[in-house]
């Protein structure tokens, strides 16, 4: 059975990156065709005002990453929130990653909002709290390319918590079989990643800068959690799902 999988891009990338990594729906599209479950994507940009017809009947939505802020009142983040509500009350999966991880959250319930303690950048290390049958293969913690200046600081009341730490203790979370999001990037590679951190290298300063370069020696593991992403997608629905 193949996976459908609608990508909400929800930012158009800088200028210096976006002729090599063209987008983040793009960018995911490579990482879930490294997975053996067989998956078909369609990308919708969202800022530009596409959107899926909702009777087309996908398995999961996915909310990418965006430098607009999940609580800013840009009229496009409006619509998505209004969008996203009602695929929720429709029963449909979804999944949110960075700014869709705190837009669901917000949206759903929880709160988000500027980080105390600064930017998230590089790679981070989570305690993984939970791991559900669809979490396959086990970890015995998560690292994850990050460059995050919004955190989750509340969840939904309905959510678990599945990932945590001191910098970031709601990383990822899930509610019931029908919601799950991380504040990581999967999709991201090394190179863009170092592509971004050069470009914000002056505001980030040198002595973070050279912390978050030092920080990606480290291997991450995006492609696991790509694969969890797809399991998620493609498990049958609880009998007391939404849809139900």
């Amino acid at each position: 059975m193949t996976v459908r999988i609608c990508i909400l891009e929800t930012d158009i990338l800088r200028p210096q990156l976006i002729e090599q990594y063209h987008g983040y729906g793009r960018m995911f599209r490579q990482l879930f065709e490294k997975q053996s479950i067989p998956a078909q994507f369609d990308v919708f940009n969202v800022v530009e005002g596409c959107y899926p017809d909702a009777a087309l009947g996908y398995d999961a939505y996915l909310v990418t990453g965006s430098k607009a802020d999940s609580f800013g009142s840009d009229p496009w983040i409006q619509t998505l929130r209004e969008f996203l509500l009602s695929r929720y009350q429709s029963g449909d999966r979804l999944i949110g990653i960075c700014f869709g991880h705190q837009l669901l959250a917000l949206l759903l319930g929880g709160k988000t909002e500027r980080a105390a303690q600064g930017w998230g950048i590089g790679v981070n290390r989570y305690q993984l709290l939970e791991q559900p049958e669809w979490m396959s293969p086990n970890l015995e913690h998560l690292d994850m390319l990050v460059f995050h200046q919004d955190q989750v600081t509340e969840l939904p009341d309905n959510a678990t918590l599945l990932a945590s730490s001191p910098f970031c203790p709601n990383a990822a979370y899930r509610i019931g079989d029908q919601v799950l999001c991380f504040q990581a990037h999967p999709e991201f590679v090394d190179d863009y990643q170092l592509g971004l951190l050069n470009l914000r290298r002056e505001f980030l300063g040198e002595a973070r800068y050279q912390q978050a370069i030092s920080s990606m020696s480290l291997p991450h593991q995006g492609v696991v959690v790509a694969e969890w992403l797809l399991r998620f997608a493609s498990q049958e629905r609880a009998q007391n799902s939404l849809a139900a």
